[in-house]
């Protein structure tokens, strides 16, 4: 994920919150929003309660590793927001793809190639 364009400030996050659709499993929080033609960018939150720094910087490494599987998937112009959960922690990034995977598909972002939607 070394070319991938990531967001930053306070406002894109808060956007994502406020105007996006949601999608919640025990593992993961997945945000998304429209964007204005920037392509597909990405933000992934950890809160304390989560533990330590060092827990959160490897929730958001998992988080980070099974997006860049799925990135090339990804279309249209989207923001992207992943708040890690407890379990999130405990998984390693293969665990994670599918999940990832379902939020992306059912909000829209990744088309599905089941050609069955739900």
């Amino acid at each position: 994920m070394s070319g991938a364009v990531t967001l930053k400030q306070n406002t894109e996050f808060h956007r994502a919150y406020g105007r996006g659709k949601v999608k919640a499993s025990p593992q993961l929080v997945t945000y998304v929003v429209k964007n204005r033609g920037l392509g597909c960018r990405i933000g992934i939150t950890a809160a304390k309660k989560l533990g330590s720094a060092v827990e959160r910087n490897r929730c958001r490494r998992i988080i980070r590793a099974a997006f860049s599987s799925i990135s090339a998937d990804c279309s249209g112009n989207w923001d992207i927001v992943f708040v890690a959960r407890f379990k999130t922690k405990k998984l390693k990034s293969c665990d994670l793809i599918p999940v990832m995977q379902s939020h992306l598909t059912e909000l829209g972002v990744i088309k599905s190639s089941t050609g069955a939607e739900k």
